[in-house]
């Protein structure tokens, strides 16, 4: 039995044929690091995801179990998850996308490239900083799987998203790396920027709350709301 992360196809990554920047200097001119949902897209991925998986409707009704048993178990103190909202999603995930080959997860995220609401301003900063000369990088709680498909048509440096476990070919439910929200996407953030700078200046767009970990990080916070 062979355990693996979903690779992460190197389309969203930047190169010189493709408009990405060329080899950093000593000091870099700065990075910028963008949320997902709820920043650069309206409302939340991870559901919408879900029902082009299982279907929208058995998407809602697994969510509201999740919730459920969520509460049940963090009042017992068995959250399966670092905290509340964790719990939910780990349960969620296994009851949802255990089992799921790959390949149609694949086709699913093809299928969710249609359907996400671009937030147009935050869209044209990440676009301004590419112009500017400055490393991109989506960081979110979002899941690899599907995450690739969603950023084709923009050009990022990297992508920092919540990593789904692979056996087989097929999705165990279970996630292969830390849930990349509030404090794990904090510790990201810092070690890629420990692995890839030092930079000039640092720029952030996240949502309220659980993007202020890692916006009290940079430079430049930008706290995101969509109206």
């Amino acid at each position: 039995m062979q355990t693996s992360a979903i690779p992460i196809p190197d389309v969203i990554v930047s190169s010189p044929s493709t408009g990405g920047i060329g080899p950093l200097a000593s000091i870099a001119p700065g990075v910028a690091f963008f949320d997902f949902d709820g920043t650069l897209i309206h409302g939340d991925s991870l559901l919408m995801f879900i029902g082009e998986v299982i279907g929208r409707n058995r998407a809602r009704l697994a969510f509201l179990d999740a919730l459920r048993s969520g509460l049940h178990r963090h009042a017992r103190g068995r959250g399966p998850g670092v905290d509340f909202p964790g719990s939910v999603k780990t349960i969620l995930l296994r009851r949802t996308l255990r089992g799921v080959p790959v390949a149609d997860a694949l086709a699913a995220a093809e299928r969710l490239v249609h359907r996400v609401r671009w937030h147009a301003p935050l869209v044209e900063t990440l676009k301004m900083h590419r112009r500017e000369g400055r490393r991109v990088v989506v960081a979110t709680g979002a899941l690899d799987v599907y995450m690739p498909a969603l950023l084709r048509g923009l050009i990022v440096d990297d992508l920092l998203a919540t990593g789904m476990e692979v056996e087989d070919g097929t999705l165990t439910g279970r996630l292969c790396t830390g849930n990349c929200v509030r404090l794990d996407k904090l510790e990201r953030v810092r070690g890629w920027i420990a692995a890839n700078g030092p930079f000039g200046e640092t720029w952030g767009y996240g949502n309220r709350p659980s993007d202020l970990p890692m916006l009290s990080i940079v430079d430049r916070p930008t706290v995101v709301k969509i109206r």
